[in-house]
Formats: structure tokens, C-alpha cells, sequence
């Protein structure tokens, strides 16, 4: 068959857009992130919930720490059309035991908007601003606020770094460092995909969303992951990405995860001693002890 996008065929392609061909625990994985945030919603409580819009979607979910005033925003990945901050809520035990206000932001999948990134990464936009302007809500500190964002959330998060946040009325440098798992940063790939089906891409989507044709937009600093089982495709773009933002000269960190496949990755958000979680907490300028390596100490706020 005819390449469709550089070696790929059609098929070949739709399958590096499509996470079950890669990754068989799929299903079982993300059953136990349910049960994992049902746990630790009863353990923590219900979040607050604050809508930053008004539309039925526009809503998010703050775990408040006692210990600190750093900011975790969360933005969650479904492949564009899945998925609520409810489903995200495990790692909150693990940031607010360090130290930090963990905020999972809910947005319209593609069903809710007839497939328009456009609206997703402004209601992604418009969460990070009311984070910032409202942080006191909750005891946090608008100066400190950090975002990451896992397959699909991760390309929004993108978007959201790639972003002059003073044409919307916010300072440049509204967010200190963004942790982008898994992601899509050019949507030339995933246009020519089956993810087609239910994506109204267009030449503007394509250009205007594709955060690394924007990398001189991007002023905090970048941490990109992948695990090594992911498809050919999701890392080809973290490899691209980094490559793009290391050539503008971007403050950029690559973590290429043996071993990990989409979900088994995204789900170290909430294991510090997990690559994504290590690293965020780093980030942010926590750190975690590994006992009797003389390492930085135990998640604590600073």
C-alpha cells in the first residue's frame, strides 16, 4: 500500500493512534486508575469544585494540601474524547502529602464539541487563568503553579505552554514548568489518522495547535516523558518535540521510560518513585528520598 504520512500506510498509521494495538492491558489499566481514584477520594474526601466557566464542562476539581502552596494543574488525556477530572483523582494523595494543591481541570471531550480543539484548548486556557487569579480560594500561591498533562491532555498542555499568555490578559509567566507525558505536539500525524473520524481538523487546527511549530512562544521550562512500549508514533513526537525545543534553545529534559507503555507510564503520576511523579515533583523543587542513598529528602514543601 501507498505511504499515507512518511513509511506509514493507512493501517500502519491508524494503529500508531491507536493505544490498544500497543499497549493489551489497556482496559485493565485504566479500570484500576477508576478504582485507584475511587480509593483515594474516600480517603482524602470529595474535592472542591469550582466551575471557571459557564459552560457544563467548565468545572475542575482542587485537592487542597495543609503543608504548602504549590499548584499542580492536571489536564487528562482520552484520546481528545474521553474522560473526567473524577477519574484522576489518585495522584492527588501523593502531591498533597507533598506539599501541593493538586487541581484536575474537566473540559468537553470531542462528542461535547463536535470535535473542536479549538474549544478544548481554550477551556484549557481559561482553567489555568482562574488558577491562577483565584489560588487563594484554596490556600495556593499563584506564583507557583506548575502544569502536566498525560496522551491527549499532554497536546493540550502543550498548547496551553506554547501559548502569549499576556494577549489574554495574563503575565508571560503565569506557569513556572509544564511535565507533558505521552503527547501529540505536531497534528499532522493524527489528522492523516482514524482519529479523523471524530477531530474536525483543518489547516488552521493543524498549524495554530501543533505546539512545536510555536516552540519561540514557550518561555517555562519543558519535561517531556514516553515510555519505550508506546507506539512508533507517540515516540516519535516526545523525540521531535525535545529536538525542536533544544534547537530554539528552550529549557527541555527528555525522560525516555524503559519498559512503560501509555498507561503504564501515565500512571506513575502519583508514585514518586515513578518516572512521571519523580519528575514533577522535581519540577517543582521537590524532592524524594531513597533510603540510604543519600538522596534529596522525603516530599516536603519549600
Amino acid at each position: 500500500m501507498q505511504p499515507v504520512f512518511r513509511d506509514y500506510d493507512q493501517k500502519a498509521l491508524d494503529d500508531a493512534y491507536d493505544q490498544a494495538v500497543y499497549a493489551p492491558n489497556r482496559d485493565q489499566l485504566l479500570e484500576r486508575r477508576n478504582l485507584a481514584s475511587e480509593a483515594a477520594r474516600r480517603r482524602l474526601g470529595e474535592p472542591l469544585r469550582f466551575a471557571y466557566g459557564a459552560g457544563v464542562n467548565e468545572q475542575l476539581d482542587v485537592y487542597p494540601t495543609r503543608g504548602g502552596t504549590h499548584i499542580q494543574v492536571f489536564v487528562h488525556g482520552g484520546a481528545w474524547r474521553a474522560g473526567r477530572a473524577r477519574d484522576y483523582a489518585a495522584p492527588a494523595e501523593m502531591f498533597t502529602s507533598a506539599g501541593v494543591h493538586y487541581v484536575a481541570l474537566d473540559f468537553d471531550n470531542a462528542p461535547d464539541c463536535g470535535g473542536d480543539l479549538f474549544v478544548m484548548a481554550d477551556q484549557v486556557r481559561r482553567a489555568i487563568a482562574w488558577v491562577y487569579r483565584n489560588a487563594a480560594l484554596f490556600g495556593g500561591d499563584a506564583e507557583r503553579i506548575y502544569v502536566s498533562g498525560t496522551s491527549s491532555g499532554a497536546h493540550l498542555a502543550g498548547v496551553a505552554a506554547a501559548t502569549d499568555w499576556e494577549r489574554f490578559g495574563m503575565p508571560g509567566s503565569l506557569v513556572k514548568g509544564y511535565a507533558l507525558c505521552s503527547g501529540m505536539y505536531d497534528l499532522r500525524g493524527p489528522r492523516l489518522s482514524k482519529r479523523s473520524a471524530y477531530i474536525r481538523f483543518s489547516d488552521a487546527m493543524e498549524t495554530e495547535l501543533s505546539p512545536q511549530r510555536h516552540v519561540e512562544r514557550i518561555r517555562a521550562p519543558i519535561v517531556l516523558l514516553c515510555g519505550s512500549l508506546e507506539t512508533p508514533e507517540f515516540q516519535r513526537q516526545a523525540r521531535e518535540f525535545a529536538a525542536a525545543l533544544e534547537r530554539a534553545g528552550k529549557a527541555v529534559e527528555l525522560i525516555f521510560a524503559e519498559g512503560y507503555n501509555h498507561f503504564e507510564i501515565a500512571e506513575t503520576l502519583g508514585n514518586p518513585y515513578g518516572p512521571m511523579g519523580r519528575a514533577v515533583l522535581a519540577q517543582m523543587g521537590l524532592f524524594i528520598h531513597l533510603e540510604g542513598r543519600g538522596e534529596p529528602g522525603a516530599p516536603s514543601p519549600t
